[in-house]
């Protein structure tokens, strides 16, 4: 390869796409570049998880559903991305911007650049791959030969195996055709919708445990089409059920957008079965979070749904009585009445919860994470934690093993 220009070559592509690209020699990246501005490089949070990838052609997905591209040719590495094909939500984008160390002054630069990305069907992604590893490997290869990284569906798979391994000596039901396409069956679905609408986890946790009905081995190789037309009618009916729920609904149409892409890039009817899982799983935790442990009132959900969006900024209940068109007086006075508790309360806690989640799966210190969430000062942001949590944040870590 020493007569190919990488760098002019990742130009090209960049320009072409409109998605950040970059070209590493071994661990060191000696050349990027991105046609909009960003402060930070995003990919810098998933560096590790982007250079397990070994494979000649691969792609990372991370949880908010940005995806990156990656060809390996020797000592040689490109870096496709982020991109998606829907807009993140800003709460999002901040939180991004927060693990990746963007400056409190430039984190709305890196918002407003992340946005300004190209946004590309993940199979056009492919495609761009595709044609990097035929100059770089001299091989011709479809979407079918590239390599998924995704650490979440890993773990999933591997749940399922053990699964059905202690299940593999257990007597067989005495009428297997009723195992047979369990999603088909109208008493399932209502089952689900149900789970999914109430945000009951844990039911569906447990109905996962006992429903090897719905695994990919119970269908041919060849049927792989119609699985993944099952996999959208599914996600179809649950969105529309965690809608119901209370969940946001830009919110919810963009995690399903994000899960049928995801699906069409899938090869193997196993990969579908545990993708199904993981959606109904995840909005059905969605739901779960909006809930308040009840029956909440459009207005409650309306407060919660506003907080969430919100997270890391400042919340003013004046600001979001004015957005949600009434009174200040009257939004504190009804969310009082229907949940028990104050709305500076819900919204610390609320606050407080998302900080137990930095702690426990970021390396970022509580000063910054307190700063991250809008709270004044780091003594202020360990009063409140201790009051809501019990504990301080670092006591709170060092209970996670962190």
């Amino acid at each position: 390869m020493e007569h190919l220009d990488l760098p002019y070559l990742c130009t090209v592509i960049g320009n072409l796409s409109g998605v950040p690209i970059r070209l590493f020699r071994g661990d060191e990246r000696i050349f990027y570049h991105c046609v909009v501005d960003l402060p930070r490089d995003p990919m810098l949070v998933y560096w590790e998880d982007i250079f397990r990838i070994t494979e000649h052609i691969g792609y990372f997905a991370t949880r908010h559903f940005h995806y990156y591209g990656v060809v390996n040719s020797g000592e040689w590495k490109v870096v496709l991305g982020p991109t998606r094909q829907v807009t993140g939500t800003d709460q999002e984008l901040r939180e991004l911007a927060f693990r990746v160390d963007v400056p409190p002054e430039a984190v709305e630069d890196f918002v407003q650049g992340m946005k300004s990305i190209v946004r590309l069907p993940l199979d056009s992604v492919m495609q761009i791959l595709c044609t990097i590893n035929h100059v770089l490997n001299r091989e011709t290869l479809g979407l079918g030969d590239i390599a998924i990284y995704e650490p979440e569906q890993a773990g999933l798979k591997e749940a399922l195996e053990q699964q059905r391994a202690s299940r593999a000596f257990e007597r067989p039901s005495p009428n297997p055709s009723v195992q047979q396409n369990a999603y088909g069956t109208l008493a399932l679905e209502n089952v689900l919708i149900g789970m999914v609408r109430r945000g009951d986890s844990e039911a569906l946790k447990r109905w996962i445990a006992a429903a090897p009905a719905v695994r990919g081995g119970v269908l041919a190789a060849d049927q792989l089409r119609q699985m993944k037309n099952t996999f959208i009618v599914s996600v179809t009916v649950i969105t529309r059920a965690a809608i119901q729920g209370g969940l946001d609904a830009e919110e919810a149409f963009n995690l399903s957008d994000g899960f049928i892409q995801r699906c069409e890039l899938l090869t193997a009817p196993d990969q579908v079965t545990n993708l199904q899982y993981r959606m109904v799983l995840e909005f059905t935790e969605r739901v779960e979070q909006m809930r308040l442990g009840g029956q909440p009132s459009r207005l409650a959900l309306q407060v919660v749904n506003y907080v969430r969006r919100h997270l890391s900024e400042r919340i003013s209940v004046e600001d979001m009585a004015r957005e949600l068109y009434i009174s200040r007086p009257y939004l504190s006075l009804k969310f009082k009445e229907e949940t028990g508790e104050t709305l500076t309360d819900f919204i610390l806690k609320e606050k407080i919860e998302e900080a137990k989640r930095l702690l426990r799966y970021t390396d970022k210190t509580s000063a910054a994470i307190g700063a991250y969430l809008g709270f004044s000062s780091q003594s202020y942001f360990s009063r409140v934690f201790k009051k809501y949590a019990g504990c301080t944040p670092g006591e709170w870590r060092g209970q996670q093993g962190g």
